[in-house]
């Protein structure tokens, strides 16, 4: 067997502590060895790899220039794996939830307090990914919050609410002074689009009397263009409240379609909590169409 392959997390943690106490023996006890232990494991992992770690003298302990090499990397992959067994651990009292862009919106900051009241044995964590899945494809969260088309063959899903659309454009972009815009005036100015995670197509308007696109991909690109007053864009009311930047003003799009927002999980594992979630967002959204619908009465 090649040689290489023996390194162990040990050997990795014999290093670290030696550099830090400063001595074998002082990382013995760190560690719970005795100062012999340290020594034949420090030089079963010079071994290993080949190199020289330490200069040793009787008074200091130091790294060669491949041992400082190591010793950042060896930082790095014990980091790792102390978090892979804390998250094994933990299991189920931690449920992290991915978004694109704006998490839950004007609804974000109450979401957390009512889990944090309601579930106070189950950590909440928001995560931004700016992936289509925001994070779930790539198994860095337990539930997503999309506003985009679901993959309902590969994610179960359940529709928690409708935003209503917004135009974003130049603070001081004559538009900034109305009330509201209409689709069909959009059509006139360059429209930007994030090409990977964002909500708006050129679908929202009829074939042939589409606005000419810009295409970015990032919300930090996406606002960078429109504060310029080049170009304008069309987001959900949760940009709105996510994203308040100098330089950049909304006015609400007066005929477009709402934006259904979703959330998702992995059909065939999902999280305890995922209910409890999805039940604690639909109710902030449908408390937040109440007095709107009577506004329309």
């Amino acid at each position: 067997m090649d040689g290489r392959t023996e390194l162990e997390l040990r050997h990795l943690r014999c290093l670290v502590a030696i550099v830090d106490t400063g001595s074998f023996t002082d990382a013995g006890i760190e560690l719970g060895l005795s100062q012999a232990a340290v020594s034949r494991q420090l030089r079963a992992l010079e071994r290993i790899l080949g190199v020289r770690l330490l200069h040793r003298t009787s008074r200091t302990v130091t790294p060669t220039t491949a041992g400082v090499q190591v010793l950042a990397r060896a930082r790095l992959l014990l980091a790792e794996a102390d978090e892979l067994v804390r998250q094994a651990t933990t299991g189920h009292t931690r449920l992290h939830i991915g978004h694109a862009w704006s998490a839950m919106g004007r609804h974000t900051a109450e979401f957390q307090r009512r889990w944090h009241d309601r579930y106070p044995d189950v950590e909440l964590q928001l995560i931004r990914h700016n992936t289509p899945t925001a994070g779930l494809a790539e198994g860095l969260c337990d539930l997503a919050v999309l506003r985009s088309a679901v993959d309902t063959r590969r994610y179960a899903n359940a529709l928690v609410g409708h935003e209503r659309r917004f135009l974003a454009l130049a603070s001081d972009d004559p538009w900034a002074r109305r009330r509201g815009v209409r689709l069909a005036e959009i059509r006139e100015r360059t429209l930007v689009v994030d090409r990977r995670t964002g909500t708006t197509t050129l679908d929202l308007w009829p074939e042939g009397a589409r606005p000419a696109v810009e295409y970015t991909h990032d919300i930090d690109d996406w606002l960078a263009a429109i504060a310029t007053g080049r170009c304008v864009g069309v987001t959900p009311q949760a940009t709105t409240t996510q994203y308040r930047r100098d330089g950049i003003a909304y006015r609400p799009v007066r005929d477009a379609a709402p934006v259904p927002v979703h959330l998702i999980w992995r059909r065939h594992d999902p999280h305890p909590a995922t209910h409890a979630a999805v039940a604690l967002l639909a109710d902030l959204y449908r408390e937040d169409d109440g007095p709107r619908r009577q506004q329309r009465l």
